[in-house]
């Protein structure tokens, strides 16, 4: 598998793409699968193993994403890392740019600053080709989610 571990409960990669790579995912404590390929869908593989995956297609396109993307992934792995014993795999084809960059989203809403986020996915995983407009559209998403945020905790008049 081609998977790198970024924190102890989430890692970014490639492709899952066999039956026989789901159950190594398995063995190694992934419990959710965020799939940003638009490629293949992983929901057919991971039928019979304990693994929920959100298909979630992303176009390797360099071209600014909407915040609802980011949005699915985010509540997403949320709603996962709320279970102390969940793993979140996200990945791509490759592990170059639609899965740092939701790995990015997923980061920043969970508290890190954009360059140590940014820092660390690199660090951990040095094939990482930080896109410009993919991480513009992570901040533009934050800003968006913020925003939303606020709006929620203000007192009602």
């Amino acid at each position: 598998m081609d998977m790198t571990w970024v924190t102890e409960r989430i890692a970014l990669g490639g492709g899952i793409w066999n039956d026989e790579n789901m159950a190594e995912l398995v063995r190694m404590g992934v419990t959710h699968v965020i799939n940003m390929q638009i490629e293949f869908d992983d929901r057919p593989l991971a039928e019979g193993y304990p693994v929920s995956v959100l298909h979630n297609p992303t176009d390797d396109d360099f071209q600014l994403k909407p915040p609802q993307l980011f949005q699915q992934g985010v509540d997403f792995a949320l709603e996962a890392l709320d279970e102390p014993d969940s793993k979140v795999y996200i990945h791509c084809a490759a592990g170059v740019h639609r899965a740092p960059m939701m790995t990015l989203a997923v980061m920043r809403v969970l508290g890190w600053p954009l360059k140590d986020a940014k820092d660390l996915i690199q660090k951990r995983r040095y094939v990482v080709d930080w896109a410009d407009v993919y991480v513009e559209s992570v901040e533009e998403f934050m800003r968006v989610y913020e925003a939303t945020r606020e709006a929620q905790s203000a007192p009602k008049a």
